[in-house]
């Protein structure tokens, strides 16, 4: 049979058990038509890159799927009825790899970064206001010394 990967996104109003539940389902049409699930990824709640449905995040997950055309096919359909998901995507592949996807092995190395050291003062936090002539290239436009502006005063 062939070699499916199909990613699905819910509503952030759901839960996980939720969408775990979709997941199910989803798993249970598949094992009825004799297919099977070979993998199966939580990757959280994410921000969407645009508002969908007036939903601005959303709960993704990866399912790598082992299935007849037609079984693809009636599960998409029932992914399309179900009022929880927002968008889904369907792919044929030639493999389903076992290690990790990149979302997930991305995420596992932004935890572990940890601390990396102070905030230096932005531009906000330092209470010295910069005046017009503070700025670096007016002082470099003048010939560098404060007191003499350019002015004739003798």
């Amino acid at each position: 049979m062939p070699l499916y990967e199909s990613v699905l996104i819910a509503r952030n109003d759901v839960t996980q058990q939720q969408v775990e539940s979709v997941a199910d389902h989803v798993a249970s049409l598949i094992e009825a038509e004799g297919g099977a699930i070979k993998k199966r990824e939580y990757w959280g709640l994410r921000t969407l890159a645009y508002r969908i449905k007036k939903n601005r995040k959303g709960h993704y997950m990866l399912l790598g799927l082992d299935a007849k055309p037609a079984t693809i096919t009636e599960v998409e359909r029932q992914l399309r009825l179900n009022e929880d998901v927002l968008r889904f995507m369907t792919i044929r592949v030639e493999e389903i790899d076992d290690v990790p996807s990149a979302v997930l092995s991305r995420k596992s190395d932004d935890r572990e970064r940890g601390f990396r050291g102070p905030k230096p003062p932005g531009r906000f936090e330092s209470g010295r206001k910069r005046g017009y002539d503070d700025r670096e290239e007016f002082r470099a436009r003048a010939g560098g010394d404060d007191d003499d502006r350019g002015l004739d005063q003798e």
